[in-house]
């Protein structure tokens, strides 16, 4: 589900901080094997991707950590590496321009980068009519664009090295459209049918790809959006079962409403799981709200 209305963006707030038991992985020493020794995480200053990025300290993991806001990745950075002992590089980086992709690449070019997680995005929600076209755009960019360039850029370090993995954010509205939140399920949609399809395609390079489709999850963004998510996961619940599904499966649920969502809607004819979709978006919005408005 989309995690935020409008023309809230990638970051998070400033003030969420670290977990400090986050659930860990069930081989950190094998994971740390196959896709160490460090890893890229976009969206690193929130919400999942914040919380993936602490679940590969705390496996040994060194980080490179990919956000707009330099300040709150320092921070982070100094907590995971006080707290686990591992190195964290910060890059600061706008994933909605040509050149904040080119600075998320160049800022690892020196590393032996073994796993990249693309947890950066942001969504919409409302009337398509009345959306503005600049921020659906911008969506597109970060959603999309940016994803596309990372996964490819990486992907071919990562044959190079022989062995890899890519774990990209999808979402459970990407698996039909979802009215009041188009354009957001439609990027999603890219993200799925991408990492679907490069699972099976780059598994005879070494490389483990896995889409991971959460359902509504509380980041932080609803309050400052207008949306109701009464049920939702924390991030910290999803980190771990991503991580723990790379190189198992191509598609993760995290969390047990994902699943139910998911098995509820999937006997249903499509027309009909787009037409249920709707009446689940109609329910997080807040139609007292202004769009648009903070």
């Amino acid at each position: 589900m989309p995690p935020e209305e409008t023309a809230t963006r990638i970051d998070g707030p400033a003030s969420a901080a670290v977990p400090r038991t986050p659930r860990r992985l069930r081989h950190p020493d094998r994971f740390r094997a196959r896709y160490g020794p460090w890893a890229l995480v976009t969206g690193a200053s929130s919400g999942i991707g914040r919380e993936i990025a602490e679940v590969l300290a705390a496996a040994g993991l060194h980080l490179v950590l990919v956000a707009r806001r330099r300040d709150v990745l320092l921070t982070l950075a100094d907590e995971l590496t006080d707290r686990y002992g591992v190195q964290a590089r910060v890059v600061d980086a706008d994933l909605a321009t040509p050149a904040g992709v080119d600075a998320a690449v160049a800022g690892s070019t020196d590393l032996d980068v073994g796993l990249l997680v693309a947890a950066a995005g942001f969504g919409t929600s409302g009337s398509f009519l009345d959306a503005d076209p600049s921020v659906e755009v911008e969506m597109l960019d970060v959603n999309c664009r940016a994803v596309l360039a990372l996964t490819q850029r990486f992907g071919r370090r990562l044959a190079a090295r022989g062995r890899g993995g890519v774990v990209l954010l999808a979402s459970l509205v990407g698996f039909q459209g979802a009215p009041h939140a188009a354009s957001y399920a439609a990027t999603k949609a890219y993200v799925q049918a991408l990492a679907e399809a490069l699972h099976v395609e780059w598994k005879p390079l070494g490389i483990d790809v896995l889409a991971a489709a959460p359902g509504p999850v509380r980041s932080g963004f609803a309050a400052r959006a207008g949306m109701r998510m009464t049920l939702a996961a924390r991030p910290a619940d999803v980190a771990a079962p991503v991580l723990n599904a790379l190189g198992r499966r191509g598609t993760v649920l995290p969390g047990g409403l994902a699943k139910l969502l998911t098995w509820s809607l999937r006997p249903l004819p499509r027309p009909l799981r787009v037409r249920m979709m709707s009446v689940v978006m109609r329910g997080m919005l807040d139609e007292s709200r202004t769009p648009g408005c903070d």
